[in-house]
């Protein structure tokens, strides 16, 4: 996989785009299109629950029908989310509280978005095979994060 050309394919697609929306949106598609033995993509963003503390709530996708909620903290998005780190999981499902939305998915990854300094979002990847995600797939989707971030400092 060529990343540093779908870089330059989100920022192609992102250029003079003043909303979030359909930048996150295109940006599920060009992944969807591009990357290999996937079943899901998408983002997860940071919105407060009732009580006012951060969650996950589902953004646009590529994909079969999703969670909608995921709490801070919770399954691999939460805790990426919470721990602003990348999660490469090779197994999902022996990641603790990992969070089956589709059965079929067996590995994971997800990379934290930021805006303003803080984390926004995360951009979740599933794949139905397991180890599907190398340290060079997350070398070149941090690349293609950046990017995205990038973009997104310039949306309202």
């Amino acid at each position: 996989m060529d990343y540093r050309l779908l870089a330059q394919q989100l920022e192609a697609l992102s250029e003079g785009e003043p909303s979030w929306l359909p930048l996150l949106s295109n940006a599920a598609a060009l992944l969807d299109e591009a990357l290999a033995d996937i079943n899901w993509v998408g983002f997860y963003l940071v919105q407060a629950d009732e009580k006012g503390a951060p969650e996950l709530v589902l953004g646009p996708f590529q994909g079969k029908i999703a969670c909608t909620h995921i709490a801070w903290g919770s399954g691999v998005c939460g805790t990426a989310a919470a721990a602003d780190a990348v999660q490469r999981v090779e197994d999902v499902h022996a990641f603790a509280g990992h969070i089956a939305c589709d059965s079929a998915s067996n590995s994971e990854i997800v990379l934290p978005i930021h805006r303003s300094g803080t984390v926004w979002g995360v951009l979740d990847i599933d794949s139905p095979s397991f180890a599907r995600f190398s340290p060079e797939d997350q070398d070149g989707l941090e690349l293609f994060v950046r990017v995205l971030e990038a973009a997104l400092a310039a949306t309202r």
